[in-house]
């Protein structure tokens, strides 16, 4: 094992020996044989109503469990942890060399091309809070009411022009186009999602990078539901940016990705003012680093970036596996639901479309809070409820004048942690409980559903620490 110099942008900054950059594209993946990845954590029980069940985990979209691989390569990197792009020391070095080896290596799974930038961050949110920080001075971001909020609101109201949701896919491209059209000026941004947090649905990303670049426009993708189920490839879609997070990729330790071309990153104002942002600090003033370095102040997360690395190493060997299994469980998923009286899946762009494993419903005549406590407590599912941090999206789905639709709904969404007993069980639930009901008394309270009575989730379990 050897660490070799380096001439990292801004790593001898604060007196310490740099580790080597080492390029994205020296990486080679070799698929492995159709096995699917294990989770941690897989054989959690939880406690309900008829006593303690398999954990069914229908909550990925949220937050995906830690692969097992990404928590042994964790371990293994604290035995030597120590600081980055610091110190001259063994442990120092060794820990900068995967530092940067985890760059490479996230920069492989996103089709990073040759001289983009890939920053870690801690989140999706922060890292289009990054970006929007470097965008040039009056550029006008295009996004549509179909987004999560971290990619809707991040850019400032005065220069966001934000497109109504769409009813098709067509109809998204001539709402682009002419927004394009009438909004001309030296720098524009249009935001679009690869995948709805809140359907599943896949967007044609490659379709609205050459719409953007016709029309002299960048894209940015947000791809935090798609990072885990899908390939990421900036190179093929054509795009100019993308971002996602590790905890929704099977590393769940505050790493997120921000990743594309360099010049306005270069150019914009550093992210977090600090040690290493800097190349020197005189009476005079400040010149800044270029390069990741430029927006990676302070000590960096380099846990939670070997954690990013090695999910992002293990998908992308499992690729296949992990898609056929997730498609096997999201055709079950939905033909389940669609045999539930009363059950409504939400779509953008009809039942047709293709998604990842996201499914977003509504039950007649039950409240959607309601409905995933029951799964809980009764069934021990994990799903969620609400308008999933896309407000603009959930309402316009659930416009109902007569108002007998529920205002939020209810999300199961799947991933290596989910296994098809988990979706049969929550099919079986949902059914039980239009046709009986609950098994308990509940009563809705100032802060939500509570059961009336011991609630056997209410356990002691010893700290962690």
């Amino acid at each position: 094992m050897s660490v070799l110099p380096s001439t990292h942008p801004g790593a001898s900054l604060c007196g310490a020996s740099p580790a080597p950059l080492v390029r994205a594209r020296a990486l080679h993946v070799v698929p492995e044989a159709r096995t699917l990845p294990t989770v941690v954590g897989s054989g959690l029980r939880v406690p309900t109503l008829h006593g303690d069940t398999a954990y069914a985990n229908l909550d990925h979209a949220a937050s995906t469990p830690a692969l097992e691989t990404v928590k042994a390569a964790v371990d293994r990197a604290l035995e030597t942890y120590s600081s980055v792009h610091r110190g001259a020391g063994f442990a120092s070095r060794l820990t900068s060399a995967w530092y940067e080896q985890a760059r490479a290596e996230v920069a492989a799974f996103v089709g990073a091309r040759e001289g983009e930038s890939v920053i870690f961050t801690r989140t999706t949110t922060d890292s289009w809070a990054l970006l929007s920080k470097a965008l040039p001075s009056r550029t006008t971001v295009f996004v549509f009411g179909t987004e999560h909020h971290s990619t809707l609101l991040p850019w400032g109201r005065f220069r966001t022009v934000r497109l109504p949701v769409p009813q098709t896919v067509e109809d998204a491209h001539a709402l682009l186009e002419e927004a394009l059209t009438d909004h001309p000026s030296r720098h524009r941004l249009v935001v679009v999602t690869a995948a709805s947090n809140v359907t599943g649905e896949v967007w044609p990303v490659e379709r609205f990078a050459a719409l953007a670049h016709e029309h002299g426009a960048r894209i940015a993708v947000d791809a935090a539901q798609l990072s885990a189920h899908r390939t990421i490839d900036l190179a093929a879609w054509d795009a100019d940016y993308v971002a996602f997070s590790g905890h929704k990729t099977y590393a769940p330790y505050g790493a997120g990705v921000l990743a594309g071309r360099s010049d306005w990153l270069d150019a914009g104002d550093p992210y977090l003012l600090g040690g290493g942002a800097t190349r020197s600090v005189t009476e005079d003033g400040t010149t800044w680093a270029t390069g990741p370095a430029r927006h990676e102040g302070g000590s960096p997360n380099v846990i939670g970036a070997i954690a990013l690395a090695a999910a992002c190493s293990t998908i992308s060997r499992h690729r296949e596996a992990i898609e056929e299994h997730e498609a096997r469980l999201l055709g079950r998923l939905r033909a389940g639901l669609d045999e539930v009286a009363g059950v409504e899946v939400l779509s953008i762009f009809g039942d047709d479309s293709d998604r990842v494993g996201v499914v977003a419903f509504t039950i007649d005549g039950w409240d959607s809070s309601l409905v995933s406590q029951v799964l809980s407590v009764e069934h021990g599912i994990g799903v969620r409820d609400g308008k999933f941090c896309a407000h603009l999206l959930v309402d316009e789905l659930l416009e109902d004048p007569w108002g007998e639709r529920s205002a939020t709904a209810v999300r199961a969404s799947i991933g290596l942690g989910s296994t098809l007993e988990g979706v049969e069980r929550l099919v079986a639930a949902v059914a039980r409980l239009v046709e009986h009901g609950t098994d308990a008394q509940w009563t809705i309270t100032e802060t939500g559903w509570a059961l009336e009575g011991a609630d056997p989730r209410d356990v002691e379990v010893e700290r962690p620490w």
